[in-house]
């Protein structure tokens, strides 16, 4: 293959986005962090999702605009860290092509290299050993066979041979991972991208370790799609799904040859298959001819045709009509929009000055749509955003990037920095001297976290056994005990000393009030001088948060 264009290079990413999404409980799983937040598979997933949703929709033989389909999808669709990066990866490589309805070999892997400057630059401290280091050896090498291999499927040989071996190396950079005995979560959901593209590009299968998550992955796009066409815009009207059990004494299976077949048929091509099954998923106007495709080489084991028009048409008819949608906020002139996970946090922040607070932190980060949607519902005239989560900060930075009024991110890392950042918040400061104020304003806070380890590990000297309770002082995991107030106690000696002043303990789900006052105790009488606060968070995962001013 001397040449790609946006069609094959649809389908490398339809195929890209079903390789991660079957394996994106592994890629969580190496989340080295103890805690309850192994999410980077859930991310990426999610992310390259809307960036394939958004593909598919606009399929066309122009690599250039599918390049930017994807690109727009997955900047809209970014989720936590690994999400970002990923999308800043496929930004910088539809950016290298945006103007190119085909490319060579060459353009290929320039376009990879592109893709890995944007994502550096995008990374304030970028840190080897991650995505990024994986993202950046691959094109590298890409690079390199390009100057000597005029094939697309060469240079994409080179982007998975390399990354596999970058991946392998990545406990050598990061020593957290040697400890725990993992490669970087980010870096293997990049790698699992890689090879559905290779496998697209080569028209192999890859193995089908879980159906449902194909049938998750295409009801998903299905839903969103009804939110952005009207009935009359569905092209291809039915979608077709088969199932086609091989037979030897038919015709030769060819995973690649049928799936240019079926291409010419509709859109929304997905096809996987492994040694004894077929399966088809397409938008078509003729079903019958998908079925008798299949047929070719053996029984069509499960069909399934859905007129969409129909299902569309009912759906639109379902939506309330525009008198009943609640009217649009009245425009504010500054809004602080945060978010928190708990609904008695939530209440809290809002009490001291939140504007709006998503609904999101551990294990469900909101998507860079997620926040904008925010910003605009509002509706004010400027903006400050409290991320507190570190793994939300640069969705939260790429929202500011795509609004269209003044806005700045406020890096807060935890609950306790985004509260100490609000109550700084001066209504009548610029945006500017907001977030100087606001950050300064946070930097004096300590937050301690009591939560439960999800795995047996060792993280800095500290042997953790699962199910028991945590430390966390600052984010260092300082002891781990199967007593929960045995832990939040350790919280409480690490960092209270004479000069804290106010102690806010906020206890979640897990934990009772009564159990609550036992640690204001225990603070009252080692440290008499400090003011406690108990607050009601309702968060989960932590059954006690403590700020510390």
């Amino acid at each position: 293959m001397k040449s790609l264009d946006g069609i094959k290079f649809a389908e490398m990413v339809q195929m890209g986005a079903h390789n991660l999404s079957q394996n994106a409980n592994y890629v969580d799983s190496l989340n080295v962090f103890p805690v309850p937040d192994g999410d980077t598979g859930t991310n990426m997933n999610l992310s390259m999702t809307s960036g394939a949703k958004e593909t598919e929709s606009n399929v066309g033989k122009h690599i250039g605009k599918t390049a930017q389909s994807l690109s727009k999808g997955l900047l809209m669709g970014a989720r936590g860290n690994s999400g970002v990066i990923l999308s800043q990866l496929f930004r910088g490589f539809g950016k290298a092509i945006e103007k190119d309805s085909e490319i060579d070999a060459i353009q290929f892997a320039n376009a990879f290299q592109a893709g890995v400057d944007t994502a550096y630059k995008a990374v304030m401290k970028p840190v080897e050993g991650t995505i990024l280091t994986v993202a950046r050896e691959a094109a590298a090498k890409a690079v390199e066979v390009a100057q000597d291999e005029d094939s697309i499927i060469a240079v994409m040989e080179a982007v998975v041979s390399e990354g596999k071996n970058s991946l392998d190396r990545t406990p050598d950079l990061l020593p957290v991972l040697k400890e725990v005995g993992v490669v970087d979560s980010g870096g293997q959901g990049l790698l699992f991208v890689y090879e559905g593209f290779l496998a697209s590009l080569k028209g192999e299968a890859l193995p089908a370790k879980n159906d449902a998550s194909l049938d998750d992955l295409i009801s998903a796009e299905h839903h969103r799609a009804q939110d952005f066409m009207s009935t009359e815009d569905i092209e291809f009207g039915y979608c077709t799904e088969i199932m086609v059990r091989l037979e030897q004494e038919k015709e030769p299976f060819d995973e690649a040859k049928f799936r240019e077949e079926l291409n010419v048929m509709g859109d929304s091509l997905l096809v996987v298959s492994d040694d004894e099954i077929a399966k088809v998923h397409i938008h078509s106007e003729t079903p019958g001819a998908v079925l008798a495709a299949g047929q070719k080489y053996g029984s069509l084991i499960k069909i399934k045709v859905d007129n969409m028009r129909e299902q569309h048409s009912a759906i639109v008819n379902e939506q309330p009509n525009l008198a009943s949608v609640p009217k649009k906020q009245e425009k504010h002139p500054y809004a602080v929009v945060t978010i928190a996970m708990g609904e008695g946090i939530a209440e809290l922040l809002r009490s001291i000055g939140a504007s709006y607070v998503i609904e999101g932190g551990q294990t469900m980060n909101p998507s860079t749509e997620d926040i904008v949607k925010a910003v605009r519902e509002v509706n004010a005239e400027r903006v400050i955003i409290l991320p507190n989560n570190k793994n939300i900060i640069m969705a939260a930075e790429q929202a500011v990037e795509l609004l269209d009024i003044e806005a700045a991110v406020v890096p807060t890392k935890t609950i306790p920095q985004g509260m100490a950042a609000i109550l700084a918040f001066n209504p009548e400061a610029s945006v500017a001297d907001n977030k100087d104020g606001m950050t300064n304003a946070f930097a004096h806070v300590q937050t301690g976290q009591v939560t439960f380890a999800v795995r047996d590990t060792t993280i800095d000297g500290v042997e953790i056994r699962k199910d028991d309770y945590m430390a966390l002082a600052e984010g260092k995991i300082i002891l781990s005990t199967p007593k929960m107030l045995d832990a939040a106690q350790k919280v409480v000696t690490q960092l209270v000393d004479e000069d804290s002043e106010i102690i806010t303990i906020i206890y979640g789900e897990d934990a009772t009030e009564a159990e609550a006052n036992e640690l204001a105790s225990f603070i009252e009488q080692n440290y008499p001088d400090a003011e406690v606060e108990i607050v009601e968070g309702k968060q989960s995962l932590y059954p006690f948060i403590l700020s510390i001013e």
